[in-house]
């Protein structure tokens, strides 16, 4: 699942509006390959989030086998086959914007917050990440991180 909508903090609602009073407008799409794109406007502030959503997570592990959702969620952060490690936090970062993943039982995801022209840019990292991570990956990337997962862990 993509989504990409402009971001705003939130408001208190008023003390008398009821939940049926509350409604936030958005379109959604699946798109031809099975991708869902749930587009929600708010032009409050000149920001994007982009926010892909793998239905994934430690769900999906066996006893015995775990933190794999984990793992993955790190390794989608090792560069991919157009966009070399540390260049996607670059061109998030540098931009004035930020970027990040999580996981949990039931789905992984990974997002940007950009200003909302580079709402394009954001697109095609995400893109980028799901189609050519497997062009740049290594057993040295992959060791790395599992020790990271490891460590926190560990630390947890």
């Amino acid at each position: 699942m993509a989504v990409a909508a402009p971001t705003a903090p939130a408001q208190k609602p008023a003390s008398h509006a009821t939940r049926s009073e509350i409604t936030i407008p958005f379109e959604h799409y699946q798109l031809a390959n099975g991708l869902n794109v749930i587009l929600s406007p708010d032009h409050a502030v000149p920001t994007v989030a982009v926010d892909m959503w793998y239905h994934v997570g430690s769900k999906n592990e066996v006893p015995g086998r775990t933190g794999f959702a984990h793992l993955f969620e790190h390794v989608m952060f090792t560069g991919s086959g157009h966009v070399p490690y540390g260049l996607h936090d670059k061109l998030t970062e540098g931009v004035g914007g930020f970027n990040n993943g999580s996981t949990t039982n039931d789905r992984t995801n990974y997002w940007e917050i950009v200003p909302s022209n580079y709402l394009e840019s954001a697109v095609w990292l995400e893109a980028d990440r799901m189609g050519f991570l497997l062009d740049a990956l290594d057993t040295t990337k992959l060791n790395a991180q599992r020790d990271i997962v490891k460590n926190e862990r560990r630390q947890s």
